[in-house]
């Protein structure tokens, strides 16, 4: 007797017993950080980078999320001034929680 194709494939799956289980194990992992303020030098510094974005431009962001810092790198598809936000291909990150820009490089085309 011939076994199917796609059973016998499935003999060769792996088999997640506990489900959940690594998601649980990651978050533990995580090291809880309290959110730092940002010195008024500091706060002007940031200030200026963040208007110097524009769409397009390639970046790399550092930001507090929900209990830890976060980095994130590429490219701005959206910045949203009236909800303050700013928008990391998928990512959207609210202003306020933002502590550090770099920019990597100007990906804008100058017309």
């Amino acid at each position: 007797m011939a076994i199917k194709k796609a059973d016998r494939a499935r003999q060769f799956m792996p088999f997640a017993a506990l489900t959940g289980y690594y998601e649980v194990i990651k978050q533990r992992e995580k090291i809880i950080e309290p959110r730092k303020e940002l010195s008024e030098d500091e706060a002007e510094i940031l200030s200026d980078k963040l208007n110097k974005i524009q769409k397009g431009m390639l970046i790399t962001i550092t930001y507090y999320k929900e209990d830890c810092y976060d980095t994130i790198t590429g490219l701005v598809s959206n910045i949203d001034p009236i909800y303050r936000s700013i928008t990391i291909v998928k990512t959207k990150i609210a202003i306020d929680d933002v502590c550090d820009i770099r920019i990597e490089s100007d990906q804008t085309s100058s017309d």
